[in-house]
């Protein structure tokens, strides 16, 4: 049989980790290890990774190999340079991928910039606002992590539904996060702290959790935040940021954040908008309980594990935490629950999605 030729678009190993970034090293790293051991779709398919100068490495790697190719990096590298290098099929798992390659698939996480578009700049959002539906009219396929997401890129008319593949993230990349109890988050990593991740953006809603410190104050709770204490980020939204019982942890390791989430109370993540909310499905893996959002992709991926709140209802968050350090029993149901959930989301298993995806682009011809 012929070989089947596709490479990787890694620019993603050029740019600092998010929810985004991990999804495209994890998923590079099950397809890898797919091939390494021979898995029936994977059959006489050959795969490279390309990348700017300058990229980090992915070590560890049994079948896929890393080149540099071309000068430069960002947009103009993977409109340019990368398409030039790309022979064959192109996987690009990052939001974005070069316009003059057709035989692609392209992962598009979320429609964030246009659910809330105050959440980033007014060129980023010009920038996706072109390029998004320009790849889903020219890419051969477009991936996305939630069925959520897959609504509202069918909604914004950027891919027609009968285009779009679901593949979400997975949860077993927190296993090899060895719990780190460092001094920075001993006080964090406590039974009466609520753990917040600490992101800027206005569309992950912070803002609602730390306007709650007095209140949680009276009961006996603390607040944890994971991320660079920036009080203009939460001006005018109603957010203490001084407040005794708020922690600001800074930039944590995995392994810190794995120490801290094994130990406190629960997670808040009380996001108006996700593509797919990595951080609780990351959380239940570890065995912490999550009070989530009830909107966006967070019931479809927390299921039955999570205690939901509307993400303006600060009444209902403060009964799920007073629910969560008084029921020991609702504790440890939500704890096992999220073992359970955990298990529906594998990246080896999206990683099988995409071959399969990848082996209908090779038949159609595309």
């Amino acid at each position: 049989m012929a070989a089947r030729k596709w490479a990787l678009n890694g620019r993603f190993l050029t740019q600092p980790m998010s929810g985004v970034q991990r999804y495209a090293e994890e998923i590079t790293r099950s397809i890898d290890g797919l091939i390494a051991d021979g898995h029936p779709l994977a059959s006489s398919l050959e795969i490279e990774i390309l990348c700017p100068p300058k990229a980090r490495d992915l070590p560890g790697l049994r079948a896929l190999t890393l080149k540099q190719v071309g000068t430069g990096g960002g947009h103009k590298w993977e409109q340019t340079e990368l398409p030039r290098h790309a022979g064959g099929g192109l996987l690009s798992l990052g939001n974005s991928g070069p316009l003059a390659k057709s035989r692609q698939i392209v992962c598009i996480h979320d429609m964030n910039t246009r659910l809330f578009p105050s959440s980033y700049s007014k060129p980023f959002r010009l920038l996706y606002g072109a390029l998004l539906p320009a790849l889903g009219r020219r890419a051969a396929r477009i991936a996305t992590v939630s069925h959520f997401s897959a609504s509202q890129i069918v909604r914004f008319g950027v891919a027609r539904a009968d285009k779009i593949d679901v593949m979400p993230d997975g949860h077993e990349h927190v296993f090899a996060w060895k719990s780190d109890l460092s001094a920075a988050v001993q006080s964090a990593a406590q039974p009466d702290v609520i753990a917040l991740i600490g992101s800027p953006a206005p569309h992950k809603n912070a803002a609602l959790i730390l306007s709650m410190a007095a209140e949680l104050e009276a009961h006996g709770l603390k607040i944890a935040v994971a991320g660079a204490r920036d009080s203009r980020v939460f001006q005018n939204s109603g957010a203490i940021t001084d407040a005794a019982n708020v922690l600001w942890l800074g930039r944590l390791t995995n392994e810190e954040l794995a120490a801290v989430l094994q130990n406190c109370l629960c997670l808040a993540f009380p996001s108006f908008t996700e593509g797919f909310g990595l951080p609780p499905l990351e959380a239940m893996a570890l065995g912490c309980p999550v009070v989530v959002t009830d909107q966006a992709s967070l019931p479809e991926v927390c299921g039955d594990a999570a205690l939901y709140a509307s993400p303006h209802d600060k009444s209902a968050w403060l009964k799920h935490f007073a629910t969560l350090r008084d029921d020991g029993a609702q504790r440890r149901r939500l704890i096992e629950a999220g073992h359970e959930q955990v298990r529906r989301f594998s990246w080896r298993q999206s990683a099988e999605l995409y071959l399969e995806a990848m082996a209908k682009v090779d038949a159609a011809g595309n």
